[in-house]
């Protein structure tokens, strides 16, 4: 991004909710759906907000994400902003479209009435080894590629690949919004898009950042958002130290390639119960340090 005058993230969860959690700002909704959905702007008729309100422990969890969850028309569609790397990023979207699709039936009704569900997913790091800033994935047939329900679809927007491709004008002018961290990120995207509902969240972004409260807000979210990166990257290189420094230390002394085979092992060990140690302490669940330590 360039610099220039700070601005408060969109891409920051509590901004985001905002802005695209108000029902009041349903056409700036519609329109950003529209263009990342690639659907037509007039087959949006309605849109129902399911989680508006943000809990007040919301601003100090660790590994908060947000997720909105939208009715639109007869689609569900979950939108999520994920400002963090993490590891199990795939598998936990797969988990939230099944319990969002599957808790659409209701007691007695057929399994024909369940409505399409879309996860449209955000996020501020590279989770595919591909130059597309854009994933869409759907189920279908290995070799004639037949579509088994067009009621499965999800999503992924990766920011950081937004400037490597020009292909699709209305999404990159919403994604660079998204992205956008100064006041001339701000004016760029103001004088090249056409897009009225851009220019109107521009608008009211500005507004946002002019508010000291919200600005505040933004800033505490932004640092637990850093501490938590900071905490994991920190756990991660000191375990690593630890456990290659005891390696080195056992292979000198044995000084035989028993010795420095037994020794690579210890410390492969001393490693391992030194992230684990970091990473419980950081806050992390057996279940997210059982994932790490098989990848």
């Amino acid at each position: 991004m360039s610099e220039g005058k700070p601005i408060v993230k969109l891409k920051l969860d509590v901004i985001f909710k905002r802005i695209f959690g108000d029902e009041k700002n349903s056409d700036i909704i519609a329109a950003m759906l529209s263009a990342l959905l690639e659907i037509p702007r007039d087959s949006i008729k309605s849109i129902e907000i399911a989680n508006v309100e943000i809990p007040p422990e919301y601003y100090d969890q660790k590994f908060s994400r947000l997720d909105l969850r939208l009715n639109v028309d007869d689609r569900i569609v979950n939108v999520e902003m994920q400002v963090n790397y993490e590891f199990d990023f795939r598998e936990r979207t797969l988990f939230y479209w099944s319990k969002i699709y599957s808790g659409g039936l209701k007691t007695g009704e057929e399994y024909a009435e369940l409505k399409p569900t879309y996860c449209v997913n955000i996020i501020n790091f590279n989770l595919f080894d591909c130059e597309d800033y854009h994933s869409h994935f759907k189920v279908m047939e290995e070799t004639r590629h037949e579509v088994l329900s067009e009621k499965f679809a999800i999503h992924f927007f990766e920011l950081k690949k937004i400037n490597n491709m020009q292909k699709n004008k209305e999404m990159e002018d919403w994604l660079h919004l998204i992205n956008a961290e100064t006041e001339d990120d701000l004016m760029a995207i103001q004088q090249t898009t056409a897009i009225p509902e851009v220019r109107n969240t521009i608008v009211k972004l500005r507004q946002l950042s002019a508010d000291e409260q919200i600005r505040m807000e933004a800033y505490y979210r932004e640092k637990r958002l850093h501490d938590e990166v900071s905490a994991l990257g920190s756990a991660r290189r000191e375990g690593m130290a630890e456990g290659i420094s005891i390696g080195e230390k056992k292979g000198r002394a044995e000084g035989r390639a028993e010795g420095r085979a037994e020794g690579r092992a210890e410390g492969a060990k001393s490693l391992r119960e030194s992230l684990v140690r970091k990473w419980r302490q950081s806050g992390m669940t057996e279940e997210q340090i059982k994932a790490l330590l098989e990848e």
